[in-house]
């Protein structure tokens, strides 16, 4: 069973990225939002899930290498692809946005 997941606005000039923590059939905001490219969204969300030790070091990388691809598949395909494509391409996670 997943610990994590993804909240994601996906914007025409922007992605926000944060992650929630699954406690049983709840979400808790674990971070907030994180916005790329306006800001270094992967630093952020690794100096903020260093922050807490309670995660594991499995997870946190997992989480940082699943924020690259949100991150990179925003960059490549982003303008190309409407929120549905998005959201299949990334099932599981919560999107919002603008397209």
């Amino acid at each position: 069973m997943e610990k994590f997941t993804f909240r994601i606005l996906w914007l025409d000039n922007n992605v926000a990225i944060a992650i929630d923590h699954i406690i049983g059939n709840n979400l808790s905001p674990l971070t907030s939002y994180f916005f790329w490219p306006r800001n270094d969204a992967w630093e952020q969300l690794k100096t903020e899930l260093d922050s807490k030790p309670w995660i594991s070091e499995n997870d946190k990388i997992d989480l940082l290498n699943k924020t690259t691809e949100i991150i990179n598949f925003w960059q490549e395909e982003g303008k190309k692809q409407s929120l549905k494509q998005v959201e299949d391409q990334f099932p599981g996670f919560i999107f919002a946005g603008s397209n």
